[in-house]
């Protein structure tokens, strides 16, 4: 099971980007994540007149391992570990530091 979902919140703990927040936008099967706004580059794209593409050099989200970043915790302000536990009989994310259910 995946610790991460699409829509949380994170922070980066390696890299160039270290210390910035974002939300997961994808998670793909290869173990890496998109992070909205980070690790950001640069990207040369040819123009194609029959897709309605001008050309250039745009700017785009790269994903970065799962492994370098952290779910954030709203309460300490901190990126947190998590753990599974079982409330109501369903299994739910648990941060580690409070013990409170993740998105709650």
């Amino acid at each position: 099971m995946n610790r991460l979902r699409n829509g949380d919140d994170v922070i980066v703990t390696t890299g160039r980007d270290a210390g910035r927040r974002g939300t997961v936008t994808a998670i793909r099967k290869d173990g890496r994540v998109i992070v909205e706004g980070v690790n950001m580059v640069k990207k040369h794209e040819r123009p194609n007149p029959n897709a309605g593409i001008q050309g250039g050099i745009v700017e785009i989200e790269a994903p970065i391992h799962a492994s370098n970043v952290m779910l954030y915790n709203p309460k300490t302000e901190k990126g947190d570990r998590i753990s599974y536990r079982e409330v109501d009989g369903k299994k739910q994310r648990v941060y580690r530091s409070t013990g409170e259910v993740v998105g709650s």
